[in-house]
Protein backbone atom coordinates (compact mmCIF):
# COMPACT_ATOMS: atom_id res chain seq x y z
CA UNK A 1 0.00 0.00 0.00
CA UNK A 2 1.30 3.42 -0.94
CA UNK A 3 0.79 6.59 1.06
CA UNK A 4 -1.75 7.84 -1.48
CA UNK A 5 -3.67 4.55 -1.23
CA UNK A 6 -3.64 4.84 2.55
CA UNK A 7 -5.05 8.36 2.44
CA UNK A 8 -7.71 7.31 -0.08
CA UNK A 9 -8.69 4.31 2.07
CA UNK A 10 -9.01 6.46 5.19
CA UNK A 11 -11.12 9.01 3.32
CA UNK A 12 -13.38 6.32 1.82
CA UNK A 13 -13.84 4.50 5.13
CA UNK A 14 -14.20 7.45 7.50
CA UNK A 15 -15.38 10.36 5.35
CA UNK A 16 -15.49 13.61 7.33
CA UNK A 17 -13.71 12.07 10.31
CA UNK A 18 -10.69 11.00 8.24
CA UNK A 19 -8.37 13.94 8.85
CA UNK A 20 -9.00 14.07 12.59
CA UNK A 21 -8.43 10.31 12.92
CA UNK A 22 -5.14 10.56 11.03
CA UNK A 23 -3.89 13.51 13.06
CA UNK A 24 -5.40 12.93 16.53
CA UNK A 25 -5.93 9.21 17.24
CA UNK A 26 -2.90 7.55 18.85
CA UNK A 27 -2.83 4.03 17.43
CA UNK A 28 -2.32 1.41 20.14
CA UNK A 29 -0.30 -0.93 17.92
CA UNK A 30 2.08 1.84 16.83
CA UNK A 31 2.16 4.24 19.78
CA UNK A 32 1.70 7.40 17.71
CA UNK A 33 -0.83 8.99 15.39
CA UNK A 34 -1.13 7.86 11.80
CA UNK A 35 0.36 11.16 10.62
CA UNK A 36 3.34 10.82 12.96
CA UNK A 37 3.82 7.24 11.81
CA UNK A 38 3.71 8.24 8.14
CA UNK A 39 6.23 11.01 8.79
CA UNK A 40 8.48 8.52 10.61
CA UNK A 41 8.44 6.11 7.66
CA UNK A 42 6.19 3.41 9.06
CA UNK A 43 4.72 1.45 6.12
CA UNK A 44 1.23 2.76 5.25
CA UNK A 45 -0.26 -0.74 5.24
CA UNK A 46 0.87 -1.28 8.84
CA UNK A 47 -0.71 2.04 9.81
CA UNK A 48 -3.91 1.19 7.92
CA UNK A 49 -4.26 -2.15 9.70
CA UNK A 50 -3.61 -0.54 13.10
CA UNK A 51 -6.19 2.16 12.38
CA UNK A 52 -8.71 -0.47 11.29
CA UNK A 53 -8.12 -2.49 14.46
CA UNK A 54 -8.52 0.53 16.73
CA UNK A 55 -11.72 1.68 15.01
CA UNK A 56 -13.33 -1.75 14.53
CA UNK A 57 -13.34 -1.73 10.73
CA UNK A 58 -14.55 -5.19 9.66
CA UNK A 59 -11.84 -7.42 8.13
CA UNK A 60 -13.80 -7.55 4.86
CA UNK A 61 -13.10 -3.82 4.34
CA UNK A 62 -9.42 -3.83 5.30
CA UNK A 63 -7.52 -5.65 2.58
CA UNK A 64 -6.86 -3.76 -0.64
CA UNK A 65 -8.69 -0.64 0.50
CA UNK A 66 -7.70 2.54 -1.28
CA UNK A 67 -6.38 0.84 -4.37
CA UNK A 68 -7.46 2.20 -7.66
CA UNK A 69 -8.98 -0.12 -10.18
CA UNK A 70 -6.43 -1.35 -12.72
CA UNK A 71 -6.21 0.68 -15.90
CA UNK A 72 -7.77 -0.93 -18.94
Amino acid sequence: MRRSEFLRAVDEEFGGRASSLVSDLVLTGIGRTAQEALDAGVPPQEIWLALCADTDVPPSRRYGAGRQEPRR
